[in-house]
């Protein structure tokens, strides 16, 4: 293996740097003054009711503290006497700053009332940004998600409860899985071979949420945003293109999602406790053969039947599942420390029988305030997660339980007879595995061990001037074990299987930023920003295959066969950004930033890369002439913002080179190259975002709209290409296609009904995209995953399908055969019987990317106790591929209710045959409106618990779906996390509808 050493002194001499400036930013402390104790009141303005967990603020200053459960804070400042602004902060609600005076009265009282922020355009936004900037300022769009949209999802990941959220978003569960494997696109996929997924921060950490395939499942695989506890965060900002994203550099091609965690106040302990029992069951059941008779052969002429019992294996394989989940948490503090701890346990069965996924966790977050100038903070959360899993689908191997069902002839009954299990499927023909055979004696699992900690610092040694250095590391192992004993009905396995596979992936960054703002007119206000990162990622794997095992044994290395290997990756990277805002008159604001990024990945002419951003916005509302409006447009502002990001996830970190595998001569050991031909001159793809957008509220804020228009074009489009034999190679990685999506975003928020007892706010998102690839070699790359049936097509969106299609008459019906068969479209036509000659050919006969997707969200609160949600999602003109349908249907096996047909005489006997090889036939709207999210939630307060909180809720998720979807359900991926293979059903586990009943204490 060859490294790369990308930093040596010059990584010492910058680590070194950020602590000189840390060091000199010290020597500017300002000095101690008297000390005030400042109280107050803050109440809701609309319902005059105390709100708890305001957070109060000096401006400029790290002294703050927090509201009580009463509403009442008590912040003790020491600082020299004069004026000051006293912010005050909560989620969900408009920021408020207070002037105060501090002077010769060492007591001081500010009430303050709140306005709910409806349409969100008040929020104080980070990501993205040099410094926390008011989101009416920005150039372009960003969106949030706050904790209380997060609660009563029964989601159990992070990525799995933004699913319809977010505008721009497409967030789709690929598995039912009780782990789920969840896909995010931002304003569609911006790379081919790469990740599609945004780039992750917790609490400033950059994280890990690759999707390993360790085992073979049948094409699912967890993402490791499973990790991170719901529960634990307090809101999240998302960026969606390179118009936003590019301080970030080469790792924001694809958007960027910031999780920021819950952390303590200033008060006594606070301790919040939450328990929910879970009920799971699969929403719906392919119809499966029930016609009593089958053709004693597969002769077309021969029509004979014999008597049959059917059995519907689906009722042997799915089970109703259940589950808990508990957390508990405690937080506090003084006004100088502030801590918040908790754990939690997750235990979630599956629909499919003997499968389940725990998670068990526990979080620190620890804030020390030094000096009024001078903070730091530390966090660490450690997870432990473990499955139980049962292989399904069958993309590349062929054990699995639902693939077993769907290659099986459902009149043999598959109970074990003398304690052997049959074989369900035409061994004639190939052997599959006994679907029951696969829940009961096979043994998956996979368990990951993982670290996330950060430590932070953050002075403030001048008015305005900010500085923070973050280190941030993120540890995991995940190992997976597979195992198949001895005598059994798979077709590859009989004599025995059994895998060990383990991956580490260790990340760490160092960021060092500071900002300055200040004044340099009364009209003209300046924010600049700088920065700098360095950056490591590690991986190491290994595997074990044992094969032909012994009659006893589990462990790979008992196999007779035993292949091994293991794997290593080093990527360093380094980056430095400057950013610049003029705010003029409070009403323009424009900026403009650039970031210059080195990264091992790639050869050293390409290996430094510079992406700029310009935006600017104007807040119209904000001139005298608009004073008339501002009754009915409070807020009216315009933005556009441009921008550059690039993509390091497409190849890894040696690809650029011709590797070269061992192989033993005779007496001598030796190498030979693979088959992957190195590339030198490759470089990271470059996406190219142009936004231009509007925000803007109505009727005193009761009413919000903010959309938004793009165009990212990806240049240096990286491409998986074949090579002719003559070379030596068969593929490369080569910088070849480009790629284009162009779309429209819009969010409509508001509140119908707004009474100090009764509160109904509404939102509604719509987002449209479309996708387009060109300038691929010869025109299609057909793309594995998809047993060759999906590709890149120029002129068309990424992962069409394409393949073959009915032959048809000129009137667009049916071309049959002489027997009254359907047959695909050929190279030509016979000139005297007119029927398809030559051989078949393709086309594109589907896709599976939405023409749009949407959601609908309704809160409504009816005085302080009683709370509503619902979550109404849609996802329409994509389609779906359906090869269990071609499989269940098809005469060899027979399974499904679509083969009826031919046995009742209703088509010519052979038609599932000859339709077997039309791929067209099994092209599915996959359009569906779903219940995503149901919820009823009732508070009050008990007098055994003191008057604290007790909240009982009732919860539903994918309570039912309206679509015309054949299969099981039209949003799962047989293909997991891939980007260029989506739409493709083949007996991936359906996602459940499930049940919670939860009961949450806070004393």
């Amino acid at each position: 293996m060859r490294k790369v050493y990308l930093f040596g002194r010059a990584s010492g001499k910058a680590i070194l740097l950020c602590f000189l400036l840390l060091a000199a930013a010290c020597q500017l402390a300002i000095a101690q003054g008297a000390r005030y104790a400042i109280t107050g009141t803050v109440t809701d303005a609309r319902t005059k009711s105390p709100l708890p967990g305001v957070v109060v603020k000096f401006q400029n200053h790290n002294i703050a503290t927090a509201t009580d459960a009463n509403g009442q804070y008590n912040l003790s400042a020491s600082l020299p006497p004069g004026n000051y602004q006293l912010t005050f902060s909560f989620i969900g609600f408009k920021p408020q700053s207070l002037p105060v005076t501090l002077g010769d009265q060492q007591s001081v009282q500010v009430n303050a009332q709140i306005q709910e922020d409806i349409v969100g355009l008040d929020e104080v936004i980070v990501t993205g940004t040099s410094v926390a900037t008011s989101k009416k300022q920005l150039g372009n769009a960003i969106s949030t998600v706050s904790a209380a949209s997060l609660e009563n999802s029964v989601a159990t990941s992070v990525d799995q409860a933004l699913a319809g959220k977010v505008a721009g978003a497409q967030i789709s569960q690929n598995s039912g899985n009780p782990a789920g494997g969840i896909s995010v696109r931002l304003r569609g996929t911006s790379t081919v071979v790469g990740s599609g997924d945004p780039l992750y921060i917790v609490d400033g950490v950059i994280i890990n949420n690759g999707s390993p395939e360790l085992i073979d499942l049948g094409g699912y695989a967890q993402n490791r945003l499973v990790d991170i506890n719901p529960n634990d965060i307090e809101r999240i900002e998302i960026i969606k293109g390179a118009a936003a994203a590019a301080i970030y550099g080469s790792r924001a091609s694809n958007g960027v999602v910031q999780i920021f965690t819950k952390r303590g106040v200033e008060g006594a302990p606070k301790v919040a406790v939450s328990t929910q029992f879970r009920v799971s069951e699969v929403r719906k059941t392919l119809d499966y053969n029930q016609y009593p008779f089958r053709f004693v052969n597969n002769i077309a002429s021969d029509l004979t039947q014999e008597p049959v019992t059917r059995y519907d294996y689906q009722d042997k394989i799915f089970r109703t599942a259940i589950g808990t989940e508990n957390n508990v948490s405690v937080s506090g503090g003084s006004a100088n420390t502030q801590y918040y701890m908790s754990g939690n346990f997750l235990s979630n069965q599956g629909i499919i029988d003997n499968t389940t996924f725990k998670r068990g966790g526990a979080r620190l977050r620890i804030d020390q305030t030094l000096k009024n100038w001078i903070s730091v903070s530390l966090g660490a959360n450690y997870v432990l997660s473990t499955s139980e899993e049962i292989p399904n689908g069958g993309l590349s191997e062929a054990y699995g339980a639902l693939t077993g069902f769907i290659f099986s002839n459902n009149f043999i009954n598959p109970e074990p007879v003398n304690g052997v299990y049959p074989s369900t499927a035409p061994t004639a023909i190939l052997r599959r595995t006994n679907p029951l055979e696969a829940i009961n004696r096979f043994d998956f699992g996979q368990r990951t061990s993982r670290f996330i900690g950060d430590f932070q610092v953050n002075l403030t040694p001048l008015n305005g001037l900010n500085i923070s250095y973050v280190l941030g590391f993120d540890n995991s192992t995940q190992i997976a074990t597979g195992f198949i004993p001895v005598r059994n009905t798979t077709p590859s396995y009989d004599a025995g299987y059994s895998r060990r596979a383990d991956r580490t992936s260790y990340l760490l960054n160092n960021d060092l930023n500071a900002s300055y703002r200040t004044f340099l007119t009364d009209w003209l206000e300046s924010t600049t920003g700088i920065g700098g990162t360095i950056q490591t990622e590690k991986y190491y794997s290994t595997g074990i295959t044992g094969t032909q095992l012994g009659p006893i044994a589990q462990v790979s290395s008992s196999g007779a066969t035993v292949v091994s290997s293991d794997g290593r990756a080093d990527i360093n990277i380094m980056g430095f950004f400057a950013q610049q805002t003029f705010g003029i008159g409070d009403r323009f604001f424009l900026t403009g930033a650039g970031r210059y990024d080195v990264s091992s990945v790639f050869g050293e002419d390409n290996r430094w890369q510079f992406y700029p951003k310009l935006s600017a916005s104007y807040l119209i509302s904000n001139e005298s002439f608009w004073q008339g409006f501002r009754d009915v447009i409070p807020i009216f502002k315009l933005r556009a913002s441009y921008g550059q990001a690039g993509n390091l996830t497409a190849i890894g970190a040696y690809d650029r080179y011709t590797n070269y595998n061992p192989v033993s001569l005779p007496g001598l050991p030796g190498v030979i190259p693979s088959t992957l031909l190195g590339n030198p001159g490759i470089k990271p793809e470059r996406q190219v975002e142009t936004e231009f957008g509007a925000d803007m509220s109505f009727l005193d804020g009761r009413l919000g709209l903010e959309f938004s228009v793009y165009k990212k074009d990806v240049e240096d489009l990286l491409l998986f290409i074949g090579l002719t034999p003559s070379s030596g190679f068969l593929n490369q990685y080569a910088n070849i296609g480009t790629m284009t999506n162009k779309g429209f975003e819009l969010m409509l928020t508001g509140a119908p009904v707004q009474t100090e007892k009764v509160s109904w706010t509404s939102t509604l998102i719509y987002s449209r995209n479309k996708n387009e690839v060109n300038n691929i070699p010869g025109g299609v790359l057909p793309f594995p995953g998809g047993f060759g049936q999906v590709a890149a097509v120029d002129g068309y969106p990424l992962g069409a399908f394409y393949s073959t299609y009915f032959a048809r008459n000129s009137d667009g019906s049916l071309l049959l055969t002489p027997a009254g068969l359907p047959q695909p479209e050929r190279a030509g036509r016979n000139p005297e019987n007119g029927q398809p000659s030559g051989a078949t050919v393709p086309k594109v006969i589907g896709d599976p990317n939405p023409d749009w997707t949407g959601s609908w969200v309704n809160d409504v609160s009816v005085g302080n106790r009683l709370s509503f949600r619902t979550q109404f999602d849609a996802v329409y003109g994509f389609d779906v591929f359906n090869f269990t349908r071609r499989v269940g249907e098809r005469d060899l096996y027979g399974g499904l209710a679509g083969y009826e047909p031919e046995l009742r005489g209703e088509v010519p006997k052979g038609t599932s045959a000859a339709l077997f090889g039309i791929f067209e036939n099994y092209i599915e709207d996959g359009s569906f409106i779903k219940l995503r999210e149901v919820s009823v939630a009732y508070d009050f307060k008990p007098a055994f618990l003191g008057g604290n909180n007790v909240r009982l809720s009732l919860a539903g998720r994918n309570l039912f779906s309206i679509d015309d979807y054949s299969g099981y359900d039209p949003e799962v991926n047989a293909a997991g996390q891939t980007n260029a293979v989506r739409g493709f059903d083949f007996v991936e586990v359906p996602i459940p509808r499930t049940y919670a009943l939860g009961l949450n204490f806070t004393f």
